[in-house]
């Protein structure tokens, strides 16, 4: 059984540091950590964009989600390897005006005890700002180590020399400011990019493998060790996709794709019953998931502390 270990936080916490940011699972060896980098405000039309809106009202009415906008979790992860220290995705990042309560992770893992200095490598799922922004910060650039590894796959690199938002359904400012994130996180970081083309095992039980879909070269990770196993998602997945998976998000650039993707992730795990988390499923995010018809369940962990 895969066991979870969350130690009490200090009596000197501040007031911020008592909501709860953070999540230990272990994973055979492996040692696993989710940290919230906060949560950015989006309109719920994003949500699902071909289906009548009268259902996705439905749906949100259903689930006791407000109607017009509606808090984007934002998810990030370290795992703990052998010698190897793994950050996976980064986060949005503190330098986009307007989302005060993003950009959290870099003090929340300090308040973990892990330091930035001490991480070996970096996995990008995509890049996406909400996932590579938090990279760009000065003092995260300060602080990681000049051999840091940055583990994305050359699909990704490649689209977004000249990316293609024709499919996507986003408010009309997130495309321009998405174009500028990827283009400044590859110039800050081109000579640590370890590009790999379809999958790679970065640290032993770290293995990373290109799913396509949300982005031309969007990535899971799966921790496996001691047939124990768990899933990081990236954007293959939102709260809506469970009971609907064939519903799709305006932010993914190959909707048809991104379906296919869900899918057969949402299989994957209910033939493996490993754990899933996801970037932008409510924190931790940490559960199982069961076919339930036609559609899937969510199964939230029993919080372990």
């Amino acid at each position: 059984m895969v066991s979870v270990a969350n130690p009490p936080q200090s009596v000197n916490s501040t007031l911020d540091d008592l909501v709860p940011s953070r999540y230990a699972v272990k994973v055979g060896e492996i040692d696993a950590l989710v940290v919230s980098d906060g949560v950015l405000p989006l309109p719920t039309s994003t949500m699902a964009t071909n289906v009548d809106p009268e259902d996705l009202a439905k749906w949100l009415d259903y689930m006791c989600m407000p109607p017009d906008k509606f808090d984007w979790p934002l998810n990030v992860m370290v795992a703990r390897s052998g010698k190897q220290t793994i950050l996976i995705d980064a986060g949005l990042g503190n330098q986009f005006p307007g989302f005060p309560r993003a950009g959290q992770f870099p003090r929340r893992l300090d308040a973990a005890g892990i330091r930035l200095e001490d991480v070996t490598d970096v996995i990008i799922t995509h890049m996406h700002m909400d996932h590579v922004g938090g990279l760009l910060v000065p003092e995260v650039r300060a602080r990681l180590r000049p051999d840091v590894r940055i583990h994305v796959s050359k699909t990704e690199v490649d689209f977004w020399t000249a990316p293609d938002f024709s499919h996507t359904v986003m408010p009309d400012p997130v495309p321009p400011v998405l174009r500028t994130t990827a283009r400044a996180f590859y110039d800050a970081y081109r000579d640590r990019l370890q590009m790999f083309d379809d999958e790679r095992e970065v640290a032993p039980g770290v293995l990373v493998r290109m799913t396509g879909g949300h982005t031309p070269g969007h990535s899971v990770i799966e921790l496996v060790a001691e047939n124990e196993r768990l899933l990081f998602a990236g954007d293959a997945m939102f709260p809506v996709g469970f009971d609907h998976p064939d519903w799709q998000n305006g932010f993914e650039h190959d909707p048809e794709k991104s379906t296919e993707v869900r899918i057969g992730l949402f299989k994957h795990m209910v033939k493996t019953r490993g754990l899933l988390v996801a970037a932008h499923l409510p924190f931790p995010s940490v559960g199982r998931v069961v076919e339930d018809g036609k559609a899937f369940r969510w199964v939230p962990v029993l919080w372990d502390y």
